[in-house]
């Protein structure tokens, strides 16, 4: 009876995680909240206290907050092979989707159309990653010190210094604190950048632009307007944002390197949830652990910040994209209308002055 209790959990952790992998559009913090709507309201695998502390916890470690989640939630219902499953279920549907838009990407990206539209939806990520920007930063930066440091960790990321390192930076001083070409590059370097990337990335998975901005940029492998299409495209499929990857890993290496780049950047956080998932529920009893908390939150403001102010030239680069970048900010901050909605109505836009243009 017990073998066929923990089979039923395990085929229901995939049928939740894999349907919210198909369905859950609009980043990271719409993730979270279906999933909380899911497996607290429907289902009661959880309450809702703590399911906060498990939140709570994907905050204190690096990886893709949402899918880090998915894997606490397969932990509580079906164990550690529950772990897994919740993970892969979340990530498998949006990895193949990007996947297939990668390879329509580098066959059709160039035809006048499809570059229409990549250029309509520039101006629009543009708005959606300000947008999270704005709603992470109300909640990250509540005092002086907070502010301070996503000041600093802006005014730093914009000289040059490495993401990294200003993660880690804040990190240490939270603990401190008084109380309050492309294809020719081997697969195994792919891996180790995006392995890299996914062990380190705090916060939200809009952090995952100034990672990729920094570590793919500073080698000469993407630039910035392949970087917005890469998010653009993340943006418009279901699932983690951080599938991502898998666009970049196929415009670096074909399959090959999709494979690799997305097994790579979400590989670190099975390891880390299962690392964690068996205390989370003692951390935030823990002073040191708030404090380093918040400092690594505002810093993540600040480096946010810093790649809206330097995707802004690539974005905004004729009148066209300009109008629709104030399209988009009166859909997104004045209608509140969701980021995925601008961008799909940004993508009828550049159909339409493709076909008008032809």
């Amino acid at each position: 009876m017990r073998l066929n209790e923990d089979r039923r959990r395990l085929r229901e952790v995939a049928r939740v995680f894999g349907w919210l992998g198909l369905t859950a559009f609009g980043g990271p913090a719409a993730h979270v909240a279906l999933q909380e709507e899911e497996c607290v309201g429907r289902r009661g695998w959880l309450d809702r206290q703590r399911f906060l502390d498990l939140l709570a916890a994907t905050n204190l470690i690096p990886g893709p907050n949402s899918t880090e989640m998915a894997m606490h939630l397969g932990w509580i219902r079906a164990g550690w092979a529950g772990l897994v499953v919740g993970g892969v279920a979340f990530i498998l549907p949006s990895a193949v989707l990007v996947g297939f838009l990668a390879a329509v990407y580098v066959r059709w990206g160039q035809l006048p159309s499809a570059t229409a539209v990549l250029a309509a939806l520039r101006p629009a990520v543009l708005v959606v990653v300000a947008d999270a920007l704005w709603r992470f930063a109300r909640q990250a930066v509540h005092d002086v010190w907070t502010a301070t440091l996503a000041i600093a960790a802006l005014a730093l990321a914009l000289d040059g210094t490495s993401e990294v390192l200003l993660v880690a930076l804040a990190a240490l001083v939270g603990l401190a604190a008084p109380r309050a070409r492309l294809h020719a590059v081997p697969l195994a370097q792919l891996a180790w950048v995006f392995a890299k990337i996914g062990a380190t990335l705090f916060g939200s998975g809009y952090v995952l632009i100034a990672y990729l901005r920094a570590e793919l940029g500073a080698r000469g492998w993407l630039d910035d307007a392949h970087l917005l299409d890469a998010i653009a495209l993340g943006q418009l499929t279901p699932g983690p944002v951080s599938t991502a990857a898998t666009f970049v890993g196929y415009l670096l290496a074909g399959a090959p390197g999709a494979l690799v780049a997305t097994v790579a950047i979400f590989l670190p956080g099975f390891v880390l949830v299962a690392a964690t998932a068996p205390v989370v529920e003692r951390w935030r009893a823990r002073p040191a652990v708030r404090r380093t908390l918040d400092a690594v939150n505002a810093a993540v403001v600040g480096l946010i910040a810093a790649v809206v102010v330097r995707l802004v030239p690539a974005a905004l680069a004729d009148r066209t994209a300009v109008g629709i970048a104030a399209a988009a900010a009166g859909a997104v901050f004045g209608l509140g209308i969701p980021g995925t909605a601008v961008m799909l109505g940004a993508s009828t836009v550049g159909l339409a002055r493709a076909f008008l243009l032809s």
